[in-house]
């Protein structure tokens, strides 16, 4: 089966969306900030966001593709913690939002897997 030419751009366009959210609504994600992590959440808050945006940048280009489809599996790899961060504080939380946070991290392993085959179909096409 062909690999699909969308699936690089619909992941750029989940990063790209996810990035923008990091500037425009900051504080849910200042509170999954590992607190092991030196500075202000806000600066992690951003420094992700700027990190996604740039990834769906050059998802979006061929040229870049490869090289920014691995460091997608690395990213989504290196946010884990916070997800898991995420996770440990709402373990009081009513249990709609308690449930989705644990949902996320299982999440992280079709999103890794994603970027690991667009950089394999960028290799080849």
């Amino acid at each position: 089966m062909a690999p699909s030419r969308r699936s690089p751009l619909i992941l750029a366009g989940l990063l790209a969306t996810a990035g923008v959210t990091h500037f425009v609504a900051p504080k849910p994600y200042d509170a999954t900030i590992p607190r092991m992590l030196p500075g202000f959440p806000r600066t992690w808050t951003y420094a992700s966001g700027a990190a996604e945006l740039a990834l769906a940048a050059g998802l979006a280009h061929p040229r870049t593709r490869q090289a920014a489809a691995r460091a997608t599996a690395a990213f989504f790899v290196g946010v884990f913690p916070a997800n898991v961060q995420m996770a440990l504080d709402w373990r009081d939380r009513p249990t709609t939002l308690r449930n989705a946070a644990f949902g996320r991290l299982p999440l992280q392993i079709p999103l890794v897997l994603w970027a690991r085959g667009v950089a394999r179909d960028s290799r080849q096409g």
